[in-house]
């Protein structure tokens, strides 16, 4: 269905006959859409609406700009704005990678709106890229190492071209065997692709603006975008544990995780440190993962899940696990 708020029209993907119940709010990831929840959307248990919009830039949903400045708000107060819209109230929030983040930021801004939260192998508190510790303190001022300069130009043309190919490494379809899930082998791994085909290529949305640095690697945070809005610079989350009321969250990661990681292959930092990116000066990889359980360590109300042999989308690479730890979740919330 499409919902037309004062910011944008946005397209949900529902589940026919569940228009009522209590709301569960399942937000996709970087280069995907709301077709990514569709199995578990369908498995969700009765007395549960769930619903899956496309944030801004992706899928059927219109592609207004990303103000980077405002880190993940405008992704959050779209989902605001969409609640509102839709009458929902007591929300469980579902976040996956990017989406994690997009949820921690609604709870941040309106917790009284949030019943409870699921994190899906989400990116830090602290953004991604561009900090060092468990306290995400930057490595430099500006952000060095973080933004759209960090995307992997050939990844964004194919993107940007629609390529259905599995000729290059960085061709989407092998960037989802072997970034997104730990083993290649993803049944309906064409629908899948296409979602991520939907992504919306520009300085305005994915990857977004690029600036330079003088420091090593040499690219900064621009202003713009999807990449920018997740730099440390923009985007961090360090007083979560001030909000109230705080609602129960649930953490659900794969333990072979290579995007959101202390070790991440998609962080400048550590494909510095592995000789991959020439000319690093030693700067040490984003602790992702010790990022993350640092901040909600401070939050209090939570429990992590780490699922062994799994990547980074364990609601495609362990679905019935991942739904039987959803449902207990919510019910419990």
């Amino acid at each position: 269905m499409k919902v037309t708020t004062p910011r944008l029209t946005q397209h949900v993907l529902t589940v026919e006959g569940r228009t009522s119940g209590e709301p569960v709010l399942f937000v996709h990831g970087n280069v995907s859409s709301g077709a990514f929840w569709r199995d578990s959307m369908a498995a969700l248990p009765g007395g549960y609406r769930p619903l899956a919009p496309d944030l801004r830039g992706f899928g059927d949903t219109d592609p207004e700009p990303v103000d980077a400045t405002r880190g993940l708000r405008d992704f959050s107060d779209d989902l605001i704005e969409l609640a509102e819209a839709l009458g929902l109230d007591g929300l469980h929030l579902v976040g996956w990678s990017l989406g994690g983040g997009v949820v921690l930021q609604l709870l941040r801004d309106r917790p009284a709106l949030v019943r409870s939260v699921t994190l899906v192998n989400p990116i830090s508190p602290y953004g991604f890229g561009g900090t060092e510790g468990p306290d995400g303190t930057l490595t430099h001022p500006d952000g060095t190492g973080s933004g759209a300069g960090a995307a992997n130009p050939d990844f964004v043309a194919r993107l940007k071209a629609g390529d259905l190919s599995g000729d290059s490494p960085t061709s989407p379809r092998n960037v989802l065997r072997s970034g997104y899930v730990k083993h290649p082998e993803i049944p309906d791994e064409d629908f899948y692709l296409r979602s991520m085909l939907t992504t919306r290529v520009g300085e305005a949305n994915y990857p977004g603006d690029a600036a330079g640095s003088p420091a090593w690697p040499g690219v900064a945070p621009g202003k713009h975008g999807v990449l920018n809005a997740c730099a440390p610079t923009h985007f961090h989350l360090d007083d979560l544990h001030e909000i109230g009321p705080r609602p129960p969250v649930l953490w659900i990661r794969g333990a072979d995780d290579v995007i959101v990681s202390d070790t991440s292959l998609f962080d400048l930092a550590h494909l510095g440190a592995i000789g991959v990116v020439p000319g690093s000066p030693g700067t040490p990889a984003q602790p992702m993962v010790t990022q993350t359980r640092a901040v909600l360590d401070r939050y209090g109300r939570y429990r992590e899940v780490v699922l062994d042999d799994c990547g980074h989308s364990p609601h495609l690479e362990r679905p019935a696990e991942f739904r039987r730890l959803l449902a207990e979740h919510v019910r419990e919330a």
